[in-house]
């Protein structure tokens, strides 16, 4: 990346710490709940192109939900098997950049919507993707969820602009205008902190437009156990459990 680009500001949503708070805390009163926060970030692609990517994220959908975890976190029935076809059909960039890549919403398809569940927002979410970049992420959202087992992660993107180095506006598309979906399976385990960190970027296509794809290689997911559970089973592990995925479940 350029000296022009890293010297750019960092990214930060002047309201974000104050929504993200109070989110998604009813909806599991009597079962068995852990923390799921929800960060992006951005992998280089064509992000260069770019002075600024502001993306508007509204929720997401996740599921359908598995069998419920032990309070060990060890998941009680079969595990996933990861082998969502679709979960292959992109490279680490999440396609060619083809004229015709992803027009269908293959990827979001596959996915689904049956079972899946919807958890809006209190505030729309933005982040600039430019400012996301070496390993930088952001917070969209940090919720309460019913301990279970994932199978993706949807971000609903209801905005996209773009501004191009030399300060034209950029044409951005999505595949098939649907959500933008993270076919990595998760867990969400009893006081324990989940980060699903969702990893997307903008690719070039023939016609001069882009197309903002996921990055299956990109996909990270980490396991914090909080205070309470460190301190009654004595096995405090500050790092947590870290998986990396490439776009199968982990």
């Amino acid at each position: 990346m350029t000296e022009h680009a890293l010297s750019r500001r960092t990214y930060l949503k002047a309201t974000g710490a104050a929504a993200l708070g109070t989110t998604g805390i009813a909806g599991c009163v009597g079962r068995a709940t852990g923390t799921l926060a929800t960060s992006v970030t951005d992998q280089p692609a064509d992000i260069a192109d770019f002075e600024s990517l502001v993306v508007t994220v509204e929720g997401i959908w996740l599921g359908p939900g598995g069998a419920e975890s032990g309070a060990d976190g060890n998941q009680t029935a079969d595990e996933p098997d990861g082998t969502d076809e679709t979960a292959n059909e992109t490279d680490e960039t999440g396609g060619d950049g083809g004229e015709g890549d992803g027009e269908e919403g293959d990827d979001e398809e596959a996915a689904g919507g049956e079972g899946r569940e919807y958890h809006a927002f209190d505030e729309p979410q933005e982040a600039d993707l430019v400012q996301l970049q070496n390993g930088e992420t952001q917070l969209v959202d940090e919720r309460e969820l019913a301990v279970g087992t994932y199978q993706f992660l949807q971000l609903d993107i209801s905005n996209v602009e773009g501004t191009l180095e030399g300060g034209e506006a950029a044409e951005v598309d999505r595949p098939g205008e649907a959500p933008l979906t993270f076919n990595a399976a998760f867990e969400v385990r009893e006081d324990t902190r989940t980060t699903f960190t969702a990893d997307f970027a903008p690719i070039r296509r023939g016609n001069g437009r882009y197309l903002l794809r996921p990055v299956p290689s990109g996909i990270e997911v980490t396991y914090e156990e909080s205070d309470e559970s460190e301190e009654s089973d004595g096995n405090e592990d500050p790092s947590g459990d870290t998986a990396e995925s490439d776009g199968n479940a982990s």
